[in-house]
């Protein structure tokens, strides 16, 4: 049957069926529930924040005090499937003043960093990176680091794989098992031959891996390898 239209017309739509109006309904509730919260500058600060401080001792002549790093963390969608912990601010305190004022100011770019959001992770890198023109030292353990800096930028690290933002690194079984075997050799080596560097596990005689900064290299099977991570110079 012919509709004859008398009026002008302003405006149209076109008609849907019951069947098709459902999903686009559906798929509106989804989007209302899943609105995740992201890191943005908007974001304001709780009044609480989650924290963890790590202790730095560096070498006296680099500084004579140790160095306490706080970094608080802000949990993102709290309760729901969305939840993410992401750092939010960082503040650096120690007795030693002569470096106050580029701490202080590394710590305000680090949090401004952290709350502009996206992935702050390339931190790190950055950071360890940083090689002073005096040379680096050995902390404890046995881990070479190049500057003061870098081993700031190592405790963002260990702080980023702890709250899993970054996925730390994992040895296979081999390579445990392999690790596992030679400490144990070098534990059933009779005193005085080949003594344990202090703090970290491995003997003096170990040379820097150049995988993990660790001076932990040893002969093994005429082969170099590594007694923190495994690598070895034989594949």
């Amino acid at each position: 049957m012919a509709i004859r239209i008398e009026k002008k017309i302003v405006g149209y739509e076109v008609a849907r069926s019951n069947a098709e109006k459902k999903p686009e309904a559906a798929a509106q509730a989804e989007q209302k529930t899943a609105d995740v919260v992201q890191m943005t500058e908007s974001v304001e600060r709780p009044e609480v924040l989650i924290g963890i401080t790590y202790k730095m001792k560096p070498p006296s002549d680099i500084s004579e005090h140790a160095l306490y790093v706080t970094i608080n963390d802000i949990v993102l969608n709290q309760g729901t499937e969305y939840e993410l912990r992401r750092p939010f601010e960082v503040f650096i305190n120690c007795k030693d003043m002569t470096h106050f004022m580029w701490i202080v100011a590394l710590t305000r770019i680090m949090s401004a960093v952290f709350r502009k959001g996206g992935d702050v992770t390339f931190l790190v890198e950055e950071m360890r990176s940083v090689f002073d023109p005096r040379g680096g030292y050995f902390k404890r353990g046995g881990k070479y680091m190049p500057s003061l800096v870098a081993e700031i930028g190592d405790v963002i690290e260990r702080h980023m794989i702890e709250i899993g933002l970054i996925k730390g690194p994992e040895l296979d079984k081999h390579q445990k098992k392999l690790i596992d075997a030679k400490r144990a050799e070098f534990e059933l080596t009779p005193p005085g031959t080949e003594e344990m560097s202090g703090g970290g596990n491995f003997p003096d005689v170990a040379e820097l891996c150049r995988k993990c900064n660790t001076k932990a290299l040893v002969m093994m099977d005429g082969c170099m390898t590594c007694l923190n991570c495994g690598d070895s110079k034989c594949g």
